[in-house]
């Protein structure tokens, strides 16, 4: 096997280090952030680092970049104190990436692109209405990361759709069914395939195929 030491990683060119170190931890997930500035300029943003981090509330929480430069996404949340999250599907992961673009704040990259905006139940923020999964989150609070100037946002989930076919009787999302697409690093998306389904791990019990 190869070995990277950490000198050898400050050392690295900055765009290789950058597919290097996106990809080493492994598949992650793919969600378009949809938010609304205060002049209603809408705006729809890729991000992988979308995470739950409990379901009693349910809470969810991703990572923004330091805000040394324009960060759209983060000045409509904190304004507006809405967002939308909504799973990236194997038919629509071109215009997802595009997002990635860096778009003025007076540039809407649903009109950029081929996505399409929807607002469902007076939610303000708009949903991408491609998306199989989506989520209305409202702002609940955020972190400043001092070891890279990065911030932690945390959303509190007000609103859940999910297509009907979808969901388990258990409440378990098939996701593979879903077409839910998750990515490699910065640009490389990928199409995961459930292996199998467990039951609830208990010392001294066998673990059942469900």
């Amino acid at each position: 096997m190869k070995h990277f030491r950490a000198e050898q990683i400050g050392e690295m060119p900055s765009r290789y280090r950058a597919h290097f170190i996106n990809s080493v931890t492994g598949f992650k997930s793919a969600n378009l952030l949809g938010t609304i500035s205060e002049d209603n300029i809408t705006n729809v943003a890729i991000f992988s680092s979308v995470t739950h981090l409990g379901s009693s509330p349910a809470l969810l929480g991703f990572v923004l970049r330091p805000t040394t430069v324009e960060r759209n996404t983060y000045d409509n949340i904190k304004k507006s104190g809405i967002f939308t999250v909504n799973h990236v599907n194997q038919n629509f992961i071109k215009e997802a990436h595009q997002t990635s673009a860096k778009y003025a704040g007076t540039v809407s990259e649903f009109r950029e692109t081929l996505l399409e905006e929807e607002y469902l139940d007076n939610f303000k923020a708009p949903y991408v209405k491609q998306s199989r999964i989506k989520l209305g989150c409202t702002f609940e609070n955020e972190y400043f990361i001092k070891e890279n100037d990065c911030i932690f946002v945390i959303g509190k989930v007000q609103h859940i759709y999910v297509d009907k076919e979808i969901q388990d009787e258990d409440g378990w999302l098939n996701l593979e069914r879903a077409q839910t697409v998750c990515i490699d690093g910065l640009d490389g998306y990928a199409l995961p395939q459930i292996l199998n389904r467990f039951s609830y791990a208990k010392p001294g019990e066998s673990i059942k195929t469900l």
